[in-house]
Parts: structure tokens; sequence; C-alpha cells
């Protein structure tokens, strides 16, 4: 079973990770501390995937910054992109 992380949380306050590598739906996103995810649709290489659940309205925290906030509901290893979410001007 493959160990090494294949997404990267840049700051620890971050809600989303950065896939490192194209990631399946079903397959499992690895986090360098250990925690494992499974992907609830594709993840593009790049792209974020939710950390946790998030609600409408929640802050989106990449770089330990606010990016955005959520248009929906994100699960848990689901894509987070422009579909659900609202960028910050």
């Amino acid at each position: 079973m493959e160990s090494r992380p294949n997404a990267l949380v840049i700051n620890e306050s971050d809600n989303v990770a950065v896939a490192l590598e194209d990631i399946r739906r079903g397959e499992t996103v690895r986090l360098r501390d250990g925690r494992l995810i499974e992907a609830a649709e594709d993840i593009p290489y790049s792209h974020k995937v939710a950390l946790h659940d998030l609600t409408p309205g929640e802050d989106i925290l990449k770089y330990g910054e606010i990016i955005g906030q959520a248009k929906e509901n994100i699960r848990a290893g689901d894509w987070v992109h422009v579909h659900n979410l609202v960028v910050e001007d």
C-alpha cells in the first residue's frame, strides 16, 4: 500500500489540502501527518480537497488565509474549486 503523501496542507490552519498528483474518486488522500481521507470525487493535480465538512458561507482557508467561502455544503474529500467556492475580491 502506498504511504507517500499525495496532498499537502500548506498551513496548519488550512481546511483544504493541495493535490500533489491526480487523485481519483474513491482513492485515499494521504497527508504528511498521517490523516487519510477518501476522495469523494476526482481531484485534479494542484487543486484543493476539503479536509472536513464545510457549510455554506464557511471560510475556506489556504496558506493560512481566507481565499473565499463555501457556496454549498462541501464534504470532506470533495474537490474545492469555483463550482462550490465564492472567491474573495
